[in-house]
């Protein structure tokens, strides 16, 4: 379950970030793809450091559901910064 809401933040954090640096963006799809496989990486990166869902051994309180949306957000938006100024740079 954790994962699961780790990968919609992600989504979610993709496409706010594509919609605050619109320089930067992917379009809708695009962003949510970059956001979906930032938010599982960094679901994941902060499960394995004790952060997030992994804290609360695996269980659904608030501050494991917490985390989980916490990390999928930045994870995503993260993703799609890198993404997006690589495609930016090369696109030059």
């Amino acid at each position: 379950m954790a994962l699961i809401i780790s990968l919609l933040s992600g989504a979610l954090g993709g496409n706010i970030f594509g919609k605050l640096f619109s320089s930067l963006s992917l379009g809708t799809l695009g962003n949510s793809i970059t956001g979906i496989l930032g938010g599982g990486l960094g679901g994941s990166i902060l499960g394995m450091m004790g952060a997030g869902a992994a804290a609360g051994g695996g269980g659904m309180d608030v501050m494991s559901i917490l985390g989980s949306v916490l990390s999928g957000g930045v994870g995503g938006g993260a993703l799609m910064a890198i993404i997006g100024v690589i495609r930016k740079v090369i696109g030059k």
